[in-house]
């Protein structure tokens, strides 16, 4: 009986925090998730070479429906800019299915330690970045927005993210407001997420727990997601009424963390 109870509170729990935090600090809550399902998984001892694909894939698909729900309430307060959405479109979903070929083509050490780099990377720029620091006034176009665009989707797939903490940056870098930075992120991670997921359905992996399709685990994708729906407004609610700056400061040195403890996993095996 534990070996169903443990796993699902520890599921509940971790969708509860990454529901909050998409709502409080405008990050992708797959940040927290991957290694929230590499620890339950491993424990139920599904630790094969390919469950960081059954990771990323599986935090994927809870993203589509909280980034759908996301954007639907922002769009009704005209928060989210869609020529944005239209322009980085191809680009990012092409970046998505890259990211998915180069998921099935690693194991799952190697893609530990990506992630572990890649987090260490976002986890610096929130501890450092200010609030005005700008690379341009205006959004990339033309052959910058064709590489960018891109590598967007290309390096949310390898974190298993909706591109919350990729695009955000990117956007309020690029003279965008912060609220609809936070807003139109949201509809970056549809863009990301849905090809990716429909590709990830069509990669079987070795090893994977019970009720798998492809390389998503609907269990862990269903628990999760119950608990996201529920918490992800009362993130956003408290938004408002706390100092998010010196949030994520706390919240980097939180990732720092989580990167160097999965560092340890992949070299120690």
């Amino acid at each position: 009986m534990n070996d169903v109870i443990l796993p699902g509170l520890t599921l509940l729990a971790t969708g509860a925090f990454a529901g909050i935090l998409a709502g409080l600090l405008g990050v992708g809550g797959g940040i927290v998730l991957v290694p929230a399902f590499l620890l339950v998984f491993i424990q139920a001892g599904y630790g094969g070479p390919d469950v960081m694909q059954i990771c990323l894939a599986t935090s994927l698909a809870t993203i589509i429906v909280t980034s759908i729900r996301s954007v639907l309430a922002h769009h009704r307060k005209h928060a989210v800019d869609w020529s944005i959405l239209k322009g980085w479109a191809l680009g990012i979903g092409v970046g998505s299915l890259i990211g998915v070929r180069m998921v099935g083509a690693l194991r799952t050490d190697t893609l530990q330690v990506i992630f572990a780099v890649l987090v260490i990377v976002i986890a610096s720029y929130m501890a450092l970045s200010r609030p005005h620091w700008r690379l341009a006034e205006q959004m990339p176009t033309g052959w910058r927005r064709a590489l960018i665009s891109p590598l967007v989707g290309f390096f949310s797939v390898l974190l298993g993210i909706g591109g919350g903490s990729i695009g955000v940056p990117l956007m309020t870098l690029h003279g965008r407001p912060i609220h609809h930075a936070v807003a139109t992120a949201a509809g970056f991670g549809v863009l990301i997420a849905v090809p990716s997921v429909a590709a990830f359905l069509l990669l079987p992996v070795t090893n994977a727990p019970p009720w798998t399709v492809g390389s998503v685990n609907l269990p862990a994708f269903l628990v999760t997601i119950s608990m996201t729906l529920v918490t992800a407004p009362m993130g956003a609610a408290l938004a408002h009424r706390t100092d998010a700056t010196r949030l994520k400061r706390y919240f980097a040195i939180f990732l720092f963390l989580v990167a160097l403890n999965m560092l340890r996993k992949a070299m120690t095996g």
